[in-house]
């Protein structure tokens, strides 16, 4: 009977233990850009054949490990930093923190930026990223490629942030953070409410008037770890269905199956499931 007891103690021990553990677990994703961050002001600082890239890439890795710093000063314990630029092979693994772990390269689903989120995550952060297409006073502005003027989804026209944060918002995670220049804290913050943010730096007449690298990297830092700290302030940002998409694009695409041509240049598309919406954006963009 002794013997019983002892284990049914251990039992219940190792059942709080668990339990203790789940209470604990903070993960945080952390999707990284390139036009947003600091210094960056032509696209040929983002572009792998220029010859400055090597030092922006440099600079794309040392926000994203302030961001990743950030996390676990503020009790993260588990942190995925998902490189979202271009080929997704800008962030070099032996540059990243080691605490993380790095998802890089394309993927063949919808999510793009988002790859790797689902509900285990608890906040979502956004380092190195720009304003939509069309948006005045801003630095490399546009959605997803040059070649898209304007994505909508049920009337509200989105940043890549915007509906990168629905991603999240379909498993209940909040964006808590956004770096980038001034223009895309601003569109962001007019999304998803006063969230916490850095603007590494503003335009002034199609120039960049920002901090230095060190300065953001101080920034990023705190500002992720307040956010952290905070993240129950924010709120998922969750678009009910179905979902309605207007895209208007310079030049056209072959149509996605489902997609309507409205007139030149212009395609709407809808479906009940957002990421196959995504799908449609993602063929014709």
């Amino acid at each position: 009977m002794r013997f019983k007891s002892l284990a049914v103690i251990a039992c219940l021990a190792l059942g709080c233990a668990s339990l203790l553990a789940q209470q604990t677990r903070l993960k945080v994703f952390i999707s990284v850009d390139m036009e947003g961050l600091a210094g960056v002001v032509t696209n040929s600082d983002v572009t792998p054949t220029s010859p400055d890239y090597p030092h922006f890439r440099a600079i794309m890795a040392g926000e994203a490990n302030a961001a990743v710093d950030g996390a676990f000063l503020a009790g993260a314990t588990e942190v995925l930093v998902r490189d979202g630029h271009g080929s997704k092979q800008n962030l070099l693994p032996g540059d990243v923190d080691p605490r993380a772990r790095l998802l890089r390269g394309q993927s063949v689903g919808p999510k793009n930026m988002m790859e790797g989120i689902d509900k285990t995550f608890d906040a979502v952060v956004f380092i190195g990223y720009h304003a939509k297409a069309g948006t005045p006073n801003a630095i490399l502005e546009h959605t997803s490629t040059g070649n898209v003027v304007d994505l909508s989804i049920n009337g509200v026209s989105l940043p890549e942030a915007g509906y990168n944060a629905m991603v999240a918002g379909l498993y209940d995670v909040p964006v808590v953070f956004i770096a980038g220049d001034r223009a895309v804290v601003e569109q962001v913050r007019g999304l998803l409410g006063s969230i916490e943010g850095v603007a590494v730096k503003e335009e002034i007449g199609d120039a960049s008037n920002g901090l230095s690298p060190e300065g953001a990297r101080i920034d990023i830092k705190q500002g992720v770890a307040k956010a952290i700290q905070n993240r129950t302030r924010a709120k998922p940002y969750k678009v009910p269905g179905p979902y309605s998409m207007v895209l208007k694009v310079k030049s056209e695409r072959p149509l996605y199956a489902g997609a309507q041509r409205v007139r030149e240049g212009e395609f709407t598309f809808s479906s009940p499931d957002l990421l196959e919406v995504l799908k449609a954006f993602n063929a014709m963009k």
